[in-house]
């Protein structure tokens, strides 16, 4: 029995869609025992969702969901579609319909570790991601100057929040508030599409895209929560990297450009418990500690 993870599955791609339906088609063992984590960035519409828990729910014993910036994305114009929490609502009722457990849901335990809940999350980010001497109402400015501003300026809506930076606020008092209420002697596996810590959040390519994937209100939860593991995704780079003695996966698939076809979905499923799966550990981190 595995607890096996994976994000950013972009199912708008048809190469992505061909790779879930290869995998569910041909699987190179049985699954049948093992919990899949889907960490958000499924795709853009709710029949995204639909389509990947058709085919993934059945396949293993247990899977568990958090939503991506693409999940809850929506253009102004359409007039047909769910925007802002509404979204996030409706995506979570069509978990339900699977049996896929939400941040919505109580923590679990995994199976034969008592004490050692099983957390999706839903934290959105704030912009706080940044230098220091980048004030929050110039840090858009700051990214666009190296070339980069998210599509979530634009698509991802906070209604009925006033603003992104609100509803991430009130996303991290509730969850907060779980996580403290949990036993002092628990023990956590962290699951949220963002990263929890800015030193895990910046793109080589595009650092500056940090502003849009996390907030420092997380970033010492991974020690305080006792996690065993943090999941994330969103960065499209893949990693294993330690913090103060805990794990930091990131566990994206990507876009096509981002994986090689020849292996597969199934490469790219990362293995948490028991794991540590080691092949996307790198020969160097500046930041291990």
């Amino acid at each position: 029995m595995k607890l096996l993870a994976i994000s950013d599955l972009h199912l708008s791609r048809k190469e992505n869609r061909e790779a879930v339906d290869a995998l569910v088609a041909r699987p190179p063992r049985d699954f049948s025992r093992d919990w899949l984590i889907v960490a958000g960035d499924v795709g853009e519409r709710v029949e995204h969702l639909t389509w990947a828990l058709d085919r993934l729910a059945p396949l293993f014993a247990r899977v568990i969901w958090t939503p991506g910036n693409h999940d809850l994305w929506c253009p102004v114009t359409a007039t047909d579609r769910t925007r802002g929490e509404a979204r996030y609502d409706e995506l979570v009722e069509e978990c339900r319909r699977f049996g896929v457990l939400t941040p919505e849901d109580p923590y679990v335990e995994w199976p034969g570790t008592p004490g050692l809940f099983i957390v999706p999350m839903f934290l959105l980010f704030d912009y706080s991601f940044r230098p220091a001497d980048v004030p929050r109402n110039a840090a858009v400015a700051w990214a666009r100057a190296s070339g980069v501003v998210a599509s979530d300026e634009t698509l991802l809506s906070p209604v009925p929040f006033a603003t992104r930076d609100a509803w991430c606020t009130a996303r991290c008092d509730a969850t907060e508030a779980r996580l403290s209420a949990l036993p002092a002697s628990a023990e956590t596996i962290l699951i949220n599409h963002w990263p929890l810590r800015y030193d895990v959040a910046r793109p080589p390519r595009i650092p500056r895209f940090s502003i849009w994937s996390g907030t420092t209100r997380t970033e010492d939860w991974g020690q305080r929560f006792r996690a065993r593991v943090v999941i994330s995704g969103h960065l499209h780079f893949r990693s294993t990297v330690a913090r103060y003695g805990v794990r930091y996966e990131e566990v994206s698939f990507g876009y096509p450009r981002d994986w090689r076809r020849e292996r597969g979905l199934a490469y790219y499923v990362r293995e948490i418990i028991p794991g540590p799966d080691d092949r996307f550990v790198p020969p160097f981190d500046p930041f291990r500690r």
